[in-house]
């Protein structure tokens, strides 16, 4: 679409810089033997039309090209377009014109290149300005470049800059030609720079032809003025602000208060003054592992394993392999599944032993498919149930993630149709941001109640007390059950090294050794880590140990 023309289109241009007359430097230099040169001969028709005329000199044996671009950015969204006809070349060489540049190649010897310019004539202010790049794009470095103008009137100034597209540097030489015409020289062109010509002339010489229309393409369709600046900020603002809105309501742990939480006693004395471990709130190995890192891992099942041979439900011992090398532990069914025992633990209890197992060694496991998707889907449900959550985690992380990636994609497609339409594409990429930010947010979405934040900071507490308990803290006949309830909650929260190095210990109820001596210090982590391999295996878990509370 035209616009109206204006001075201030023209100012913004890639000529702007102080407007001179030029020097003239005496004599023209002659171009020395074996470079190339060129002698440009323009002629401002009454029509509006340019004709040019280009002798360009090439050493033998070389060939040269030249390429001028024919679309001009001027403005916010605005591009300036040349047209060229009639272009040919007379000796050794070719033309090819397009829509967006114009290029000719030259062999060596001596050429001539004519063509027709459209579009070279503009109205700036109350006058006239002719522009065109009368040398650019060549491949080579050229000796010298001389230019001539006439018109139907005499000019009234001359602008003439020479080098790296965009400089403002003046060119060699450029004057009026005693007001009759323009001459104009440029010596030594280096290769892709150019020589850029702005000639005045009076309002009516001839009719302006300049053509200036919005961008088009990728580069329109993306372009940022500063109002699509200001709306595209504002959209960012309330997409991002959206996002952490919906943290603030959904994705933030209800406070627990200090004087609400209270200490936490985890050694306490039995009726009988006997000492014993006691979880803070009664929880378990497994949602300790759940409520502190809001996913069901590996390492929760594994210390859920522990807890139940603990409690007596299951007997672990180490064994060697069928052939002789290695070492492999046999669970064995020790006491049956109760009442006592939480759905999650009465599934894992089951994934080990099924009806009518009673034992199985972890190599034979590891031969078998292991199934924890009720494993995860009970150990979710109990921690909505003991309200430690009001949804299931990883439901939530599971809707905010769709919702995030839907509209990412929505904001894709936009963008496209945006692009190809009416343009604003970067309204289509803020609304993908949007989506990608909420995608990733989504795994900080789960929310702890308030009471679900006084067990976290139960948990603190009890990691406390398994860094700092000594076995001087606990009578010598009180350690081995100590030493055992404890383990499993060390295991979760990453303890079990420093817990093994204070307690460890090779004679427990519920563990043992059948024809090996290995110390259970060194045994037992082996056992941990294979076991964790053949959990790891069924790919509904994360494997990963040690959540931070």
């Amino acid at each position: 679409m035209l616009k109206n023309w204006g001075a201030a289109i023209f100012v913004a241009v890639a000529l702007t810089s102080a407007t001179s007359t030029g020097t003239t430097a005496g004599a023209l230099a002659q171009p020395l033997p074996g470079t190339v040169s060129t002698e440009v001969r323009m002629k401002l028709e009454r029509d509006s039309r340019l004709s040019v005329t280009e002798t360009v000199q090439v050493p033998d044996g070389t060939t040269v090209k030249r390429t001028v671009p024919l679309r001009l950015a001027v403005g916010n969204d605005l591009e300036r377009r040349y047209e060229v006809t009639d272009a040919k070349v007379e000796g050794r060489g070719g033309t090819t014109v397009g829509d967006d540049e114009f290029s000719a190649t030259f062999e060596g010897g001596q050429s001539t290149l004519t063509y027709t310019v459209v579009g070279a004539v503009a109205p700036v202010g109350d006058a006239l300005e002719v522009r065109w790049q009368v040398a650019g794009g060549w491949d080579t470095e050229l000796d010298k470049v001389s230019v001539s103008f006439s018109a139907p009137d005499s000019p009234t100034s001359v602008n003439c800059l020479a080098g790296p597209v965009g400089s403002s540097q003046p060119c060699t030489s450029a004057d009026l030609a005693d007001g009759k015409g323009v001459r104009a020289q440029e010596i030594k062109l280096g290769a892709g720079e150019r020589v850029d010509v702005a000639i005045g002339l009076s309002a009516g010489v001839v009719p302006p032809n300049a053509v200036v229309v919005e961008q088009s393409g990728l580069a329109a369709a993306f372009a940022l003025t500063p109002i699509s600046g200001a709306a595209l900020g504002g959209l960012l603002v309330l997409l991002l602000g959206g996002v952490a809105l919906l943290w603030y309501l959904r994705g933030r742990d209800a406070a627990a208060l200090a004087s609400e939480v209270g200490a936490v006693s985890v050694l306490v004395r039995d009726a009988g003054g006997r000492v014993a471990f006691a979880s803070p709130d009664g929880v378990l190995p497994g949602q300790v592992g759940t409520v502190v890192d809001e996913h069901v891992d590996v390492v929760d099942v594994t210390a859920t394993v522990i807890d139940l041979a603990v409690r007596n439900y299951l007997w672990i011992a180490e064994v060697r392999q069928e052939d002789g090398f290695g070492h492999d532990w046999q669970i064995v069914r020790r006491n049956p599944a109760d009442a006592s025992l939480s759905g999650y633990e009465r599934a894992v209890y089951e994934v080990l032993l099924p009806q009518g197992a009673d034992a199985v060694t972890v190599s034979e496991l590891r031969g078998r498919q292991v199934d924890l998707a009720r494993v995860r889907d009970e150990l979710y449900a109990d921690v909505v149930e003991k309200r430690w959550f009001v949804r299931r985690p990883d439901a939530e992380r599971s809707l905010f993630w769709w919702v995030g990636i839907g509209l990412a994609v929505l904001g894709l497609v936009a963008t496209v149709v945006l692009a190809l339409t009416v343009g604003n594409a970067l309204f289509g990429l803020a609304v993908a941001v949007g989506g990608v930010a909420l995608a990733f947010g989504a795994r900080s979405m789960p929310a702890r109640t308030k009471r679900g934040s006084e067990l976290l900071e139960h948990v603190r507490g009890l990691r406390g007390y398994l860094h700092g308990v000594t076995p001087e803290d606990v009578p010598e006949a009180d350690r081995e059950l100590v030493f055992s309830r404890s383990l499993p909650y060390a295991v979760v929260l990453g303890e079990t090294e420093r817990w093994l190095a204070a307690f460890g210990r090779q004679d427990l109820y519920w563990y043992g050794n059948s024809g090996t001596s290995t110390d259970f210090r060194r045994s037992f982590p082996a056992f941990l880590g294979a076991l964790d391999g053949v959990l790891a295996q069924a790919g509904h878990l994360r494997s990963l140990r040690a959540p931070n509370p």
